[in-house]
């Protein structure tokens, strides 16, 4: 018996937004355009500072498993928040989007659950301040062998791999999710994270079912041309996913390639792309649709999220999936 459909395991961080110019941003000594950790201190005093501010949780697994939620899968997200004010809040508000916040919230822990602080410019540009706070330190502690080890589909996100604690909550998060039948796969999250934990990366990519990365993350994979690393992601990894921004999408399992095309669009607000764009295609897997409907229902997702503001779906995704023909 599954228990869930999709079961992510990520950072927990609330995303926090504030509308602000230009000369705020010099004020407070913000880069613009960018992300950027702070430390602590550095965190409460932007909070502080932030007028009008909206609150969602966050983080890039969550944001997916909320497009799945969102689209009748049944999903659970493995993660760690403090039992703060944050915590509370981004606790309840993924139970409502429908995935369980499987881990209770962490007492007494002088880490605060973890915020990014997003100033949105007039022009549309984000910058962000992540305070990466209790988070950081999910660990195999909080990985259940109900939850992983009952996963149909196990999602994990390259950023833990930053922290020896998050590395061994994964593998063992991968572990009993393949024991238990199920597939684990692997967003690479950036090619910093790539090129940080390239040995590691390498090894996963050829346990793992599935990986998802765009073409700068593959190639920094493989330190060669795109083409050549997809052929030897082919050679390693049961089902490859290689998004080109705006290009078609390549999708690989071993003798079957699909090449899906891409709609360009202008973007109102790309955060979220690569998040809404796993989630359509995570539910092509789970519901036994081909690689090239996947592919498809993925593209979908992800041009829907970049045509409004904010990380998660605000359309009805499933009847965008009937519009195209791709569900009856």
């Amino acid at each position: 018996m599954t228990q869930y459909q999709v079961v992510g395991i990520g950072n927990a961080v609330v995303d926090v937004i504030s509308q602000s110019d230009d000369s705020f941003l010099d004020l407070m000594g913000i880069q613009k355009g960018i992300m950027q950790l702070v430390e602590k201190e550095r965190g409460e005093m932007l909070y502080a500072g932030m007028t009008n501010r909206k609150q969602a949780p966050g983080g890039s697994v969550a944001n997916t498993l909320a497009g799945l939620g969102a689209l009748g899968l049944s999903t659970g997200f493995i993660g760690r928040v403090s039992d703060d004010a944050l915590g509370q809040f981004y606790a309840n508000e993924m139970q409502a989007d429908g995935t369980d916040f499987v881990n209770p919230l962490v007492e007494g822990d002088e880490l605060p659950t973890s915020r990014s602080m997003i100033f949105v410019s007039p022009d549309g540009e984000r910058s962000m301040n992540t305070y990466l706070g209790i988070s950081s330190e999910v660990g195999p502690d909080d990985v259940s062998d109900d939850v992983a080890g009952k996963a149909q589909l196990l999602f994990l996100e390259g950023y833990l791999y930053d922290k020896p604690k998050g590395k061994a909550a994964f593998e063992r998060a991968a572990k009993l999710c393949q024991e238990g039948g199920g597939k684990a796969g692997i967003a690479l999250s950036d090619p910093f994270c790539v090129e940080r934990h390239r040995d590691d990366f390498r090894r996963l990519v050829k346990e793992l079912d599935f990986v998802i990365g765009n073409e700068h993350e593959w190639q920094s994979l493989y330190q060669t041309d795109l083409s050549a690393a997809l052929e030897q992601a082919a050679q390693d990894c049961g089902m490859v996913v290689c998004t080109r921004s705006g290009h078609d999408v390549v999708l690989l399992r071993g003798d079957e390639e699909a090449t899906v095309p891409v709609n360009e669009i202008v973007p109102v607000d790309a955060t979220g792309a690569g998040d809404q764009f796993a989630c359509g295609f995570l539910y092509g897997v789970a519901t036994g649709q081909s690689l090239e409907v996947s592919g498809k229902m993925g593209c979908i997702a992800a041009a829907e999220v970049i045509s409004h503001y904010g990380a998660r779906p605000e359309a009805d995704i499933k009847a965008l999936f009937q519009k195209a023909g791709l569900i009856g």
